[in-house]
């Protein structure tokens, strides 16, 4: 018979890789375009507006996964551990400060988001 802190480890374990395992459709098909913008996952370019936009890593990488992750509400903590991967239980602004860069480069007016939405209190959520 299992004790239960095996248990709740091997749940842990399978929660875990399941997190690792998901992966979107949209990279399979090569691209994704919403609004004016649009991504090529095989070349990693993004294109807005008929112009090439010069992401840095992470900002390509954090937009990658709000397309790969759109519609759902992402946490801070969350894009920090999947985007950044690391994990941390003090509050910072890093993902604020990607988030507002990435916001100029893809969101006609960046002051009034149409893309990342910010859910106050919870996180962004990506509406491409």
């Amino acid at each position: 018979m299992t004790k239960p802190f095996e248990m709740m480890e091997l749940l842990a374990r399978i929660e875990s890789l399941l997190r690792r395992g998901k992966r979107s459709a949209v990279p399979a098909l090569g691209g994704y375009a919403f609004g004016g913008v649009r991504i090529d996952f095989r070349k990693a370019e993004v294109i807005a507006n008929g112009e090439a936009l010069d992401l840095s890593a992470l900002e390509y990488k954090l937009l990658r996964y709000f397309v790969d992750h759109r519609g759902a509400v992402l946490s801070r903590d969350q894009l920090l551990d999947e985007v950044w991967g690391y994990e941390t239980e003090v509050y910072t602004r890093t993902v604020d400060v990607h988030v507002a860069a990435l916001r100029q480069k893809i969101e006609p007016n960046p002051a009034k988001p149409e893309f990342i939405v910010t859910v106050w209190g919870r996180g962004y959520k990506f509406l491409g």
